[in-house]
């Protein structure tokens, strides 16, 4: 790799809206679901510590990489540098909303 990218995801889960940083972002093995590694947190040396990425840091802490679905994933951005990883809530005013899909059942209809 001739640079250091770092990507940030922004994904829905349970209702919330997380903004993270990773080294990594593909396709996933797993049919329609997007591949998130080596993810970028800010240094634990800080003497002001962000509540809501200390969370973030916590709920990760032993993931090396996670798979996220396809329709949950609102933006994909390649960023020059790491900024403040967040989980926020959906505001009433927002337009993103997930599409809801109907369970995959592996029967072909006729």
């Amino acid at each position: 790799m001739a640079r250091n990218q770092i990507y940030k995801v922004i994904f829905l889960n349970h209702g919330k809206v997380y903004e993270i940083y990773a080294r990594e972002v593909s396709s996933s093995g797993l049919y329609g679901f997007v591949e998130v590694g080596d993810l970028v947190f800010g240094e634990t040396a800080n003497v002001v510590v962000d509540p809501s990425e200390e969370k973030l840091r916590d709920e990760f802490a032993r993931v090396k990489r996670f798979h996220v679905p396809m329709h949950a994933v609102i933006r994909v951005e390649e960023v020059d540098k790491r900024g403040v990883c967040k989980i926020r809530d959906m505001d009433a005013g927002d337009t993103v909303t997930p599409f809801p899909l109907p369970p995959q059942t592996g029967k072909k209809s006729s």
